[in-house]
């Protein structure tokens, strides 16, 4: 994971990263910024920072376009507003907002940590019905899960 973080940060450039509790104050000081996550549909509807709009990262580019199936015109139109990309640790929003650089988005951020550092410091989630989700039961939900297949051979014995 180190390498491909690395190797993400040299290709993106400099994107300006909010900590969670720096964007929440940006949003009380201005409620115009949208809230962009490009987590997958169905971790958007299990929890989701209120006011934000999904765009998963598969088709993020033509949810910024005028005539695709997937255009969302809030986005498409967003363009010279200040916009800051969500997604779940930090690394897709990363590439999301580098993406929205090059599409000619005029002033883009990341959420550093993600929803996961949102609901660390304990600032509110949202599920599909609008009703808010249990910080307890969101950082269960939010830690990674990974498979004793998926752990590099030379760091199995240091895991266990």
């Amino acid at each position: 994971m180190q390498r491909f973080v690395e190797l993400m940060r040299e290709w993106i450039g400099d994107i300006p990263e909010h900590m969670p509790w720096d964007l929440e104050e940006r949003l009380e000081e201005n409620s115009d910024i949208l809230l962009v996550d490009v987590r997958e549909q169905d971790e958007f509807d299990a929890m989701r920072i209120p006011d934000s709009i999904c765009a998963p990262r598969g088709i993020l580019e033509s949810c910024c376009e005028w005539d695709f199936e997937e255009t969302i015109p809030e986005l498409v139109k967003a363009r010279e507003r200040e916009v800051v990309v969500v997604c779940r640790s930090g690394h897709r929003s990363l590439l999301s907002a580098r993406s929205l650089e090059i599409l000619g988005f005029e002033n883009v951020a990341s959420l550093k940590s993600g929803i996961k550092g949102w609901n660390d410091f304990d600032l509110p989630l949202l599920d599909a019905a609008n009703k808010p989700v249990d910080p307890d039961e969101a950082d269960e939900d939010l830690t990674a899960k990974v498979r004793e297949d998926q752990l590099d051979p030379a760091r199995r014995s240091i895991v266990q």
